[in-house]
């Protein structure tokens, strides 16, 4: 083992120094990884290039050297590189070949999981909202438009990547084939046309599957290695291993969990280093590679949280924080877990071998509550509607992310029962514009009794996306919106005009001249601006708010809900500076709302109910 760590002390000198000059070779043998024929033990922590700015990728990577790694790991999502269809973006926070580059000037390695599904708690698992415009077209199978889609994007995504493997002197060591896939289905023919394709893409080095322990037989395809996911005994892992690799390593713990993530109305997920640290020494003693799942999760912007749901469960859509409880908090400093897990690393470094120091935290601020100075209410600033006899849903209307408003009129002057069949996700009923309640898909709910007033009736349902499944079987039943039909009293409701906001561009709303003759209590979008004379870290507290989204100098932190857990917005340093910083907020619930402050410290664990009438 000792032997096995000097020479990766040896070879990232190596490849921190001579970048791509270093040519190396990285293949399997019988028990151990070979990096230029030499065992090599990987210790990987995953990192995901668009849950950290751009301008703070380098120093997380810092962070990862002086836990201990010697190698990082990431998904490549296709609904970032490809939002629209064959429109591909790989600029900015999307620039994941400027990612793998700067892990190589760190003098790390790289496992590149670029399998169009990641689930990963990510909008749709990964896939793009437009996908499911393909009638037809079903997901993670051989259906024709579906592999034809992929095969576009995996092609434009090895004109990226495949450059930087090692076998062309970058630092990209494997590659994963699909994801988990034998928790979804057995079929060897998509796997191996998988494989296929991705060759094709020119990822010509060394190709993986990963899989749970109990799926690892469905998921493997035979010539690739079979990596194992969320166990860490290191007999069993051996045993599922050989078993399904002829009889040979080498094992590597794919994705090894330090904690969970959160979804929006549970309490935040911790767990104690105390209950890792032997597993990670056991693992580690026993030359097991491994990569934890995450060293650093971040934060989820852009509209970009996923959700889970199972028979057995509600839907779950997921907090925007995601911090994970992993080593390297959702700011990137690091943890109690990070300390623990980096002694475990350094016992077993060679005898005079020492890790980098550990970077200072970075500094935190407050802000000062401060009033937002302008508001217009969304209901006085429509973009132009598409009418149509039946609702239609986001994906009908070509809207990737954000909310829709519904609006119709129907007979007053009775009661009934306002029913949205397959409502996804949250919807916000308003009766000539003055809010009568909300729907919220988690709960399960989608009917509500109305007392209508005589004459001629406005109704409106103003409908949030909260996030399509990351995993599971509903992964073929994604659609958002009204996805069938509204009815009041037992009869259809028809004759619809909706309007799109999907918010990727705040600049574009403003209060029209003429406003309607009542705002209500519906939706309002808020600007204003904060000063600031140092520039650090800070955490908008939004425990007095309702729910929506924020933006800071025009980048999207995320979303809030006052029920919880996460009550901060995290405003990375990168995206501040001195003097005037913008700020815009969409508040849904409390559109009286209009006092900001900022923390120096996130609450991510507080629950609250939320009253909304």
């Amino acid at each position: 083992m000792k032997a096995k760590l000097l020479w990766l002390v040896a070879i990232c000198f190596s490849l921190s120094a001579f970048g791509q000059q270093a040519k190396h070779t990285f293949k399997l043998g019988e028990t151990d990884f070979l990096l230029d024929e030499k065992p090599f033990q990987i210790i990987s922590g995953e990192l995901h290039y668009p849950r950290v700015p751009k301008e703070a990728w380098r120093a997380r990577m810092k962070m990862a050297k002086a836990m201990g790694l010697n190698t990082i790991g990431t998904y490549v999502f296709w609904n970032l590189h490809e939002p629209q269809k064959g429109k591909f973006d790989f600029s900015g926070n999307n620039n994941i070949a400027e990612f793998v580059k700067i892990a190589q000037q760190e003098g790390l390695w790289v496992i590149l999981r670029p399998s169009p599904y990641v689930c990963a708690e990510w909008e749709f698992g990964g896939y793009p909202y437009w996908l499911q415009n393909e009638k037809g077209l079903v997901v993670r199978s051989t259906e024709k438009q579906y592999l034809d889609e992929y095969k576009k994007y995996i092609i434009e995504v090895g004109k990226q990547l495949a450059p930087l493997q090692i076998n062309h002197g970058g630092n990209i060591i494997m590659v994963q084939v699909e994801n988990e896939y034998g928790s979804y289905a057995a079929d060897k023919n998509y796997l191996d046309i998988n494989r296929k394709m991705f060759i094709e893409a020119g990822f010509d080095g060394l190709l993986y599957t990963c899989d749970p322990a109990a799926d690892v037989k469905d998921g493997h395809l035979d010539g690739l290695l079979p990596a194992v996911n969320g166990i860490d005994n290191p007999a069993k892992i051996r045993q599922l291993v050989n078993e399904n690799h002829n009889g040979k390593g080498p094992y590597f713990i794919a994705e090894w969990y330090p904690a969970w993530f959160d979804w929006w109305g549970t309490p935040h997920h911790t767990v104690p280093a105390a209950q890792y640290t032997k597993k990670l020494d056991s693992v580690l003693a026993a030359g097991i590679s491994i990569n934890m799942y995450m060293f650093h999760g971040g934060t989820t912007r852009d509209f970009m949280n996923g959700a889970n749901y199972k028979d057995i469960s509600p839907y779950e859509p997921q907090t925007s924080s995601y911090d994970y409880d992993a080593p390297l908090n959702e700011a990137g400093n690091a943890t109690e877990k990070f300390s623990a897990f980096r002694s475990v690393i350094q016992k077993h470094l060679p005898a005079g071998q020492s890790l980098p120091p550990i970077p200072a935290a970075k500094p935190s601020i407050a802000i000062a509550p401060f009033k937002l100075g302008s508001k217009v209410a969304l209901f006085n600033a429509l973009p132009k509607a598409v009418k149509n006899a039946t609702p239609l849903t986001f994906e009908d209307l070509s809207q990737d992310y954000g909310y829709v408003l519904y609006r119709t009129t129907i007979k007053g002057g009775k009661k009934g029962e306002l029913q949205i069949k397959q409502l996804r996700d949250y919807a916000m009923i308003f009766i000539n514009q003055k809010r009568a309640g909300i729907l919220d898909r988690r709960l399960n709910q989608n009917t509500l009794a109305l007392d209508l007033p005589a004459g001629e009736v406005q109704l409106d349902i103003f409908v949030e996306n909260m996030g399509r499944i990351n995993f599971g079987k509903y992964l073929l039943e994604n659609k958002k919106g009204i996805t069938e039909q509204v009815t009041f009293d037992g009869a259809e409701v028809k004759n619809w005009s909706m309007y799109g906001f999907p918010f990727n561009n705040i600049n574009g709303y403003n209060a029209k001249a003429a406003p309607s003759k009542q705002t209500g209590n519906g939706p309002t979008l808020q600007k204003g601006s904060f000063q600031i004379s140092t520039v650090a870290d800070t955490y908008l507290d939004m425990t007095d708010w309702g729910k929506g989204v924020v933006w800071v100098n025009g980048h999207n932190l995320g979303k809030y809900w006052a029920i919880g857990p996460q009550q901060t917005l995290y405003i990375p340093q990168e995206w501040l500076k001195k003097g005037k910083n913008d700020i815009a907020v969409l508040e849904l619930i409390k559109p009286d709302q209009n006092i900001l402050k900022a923390i120096d410290q996130p609450i991510l664990n507080t629950i609250k109910k939320l009253n909304v009438d």
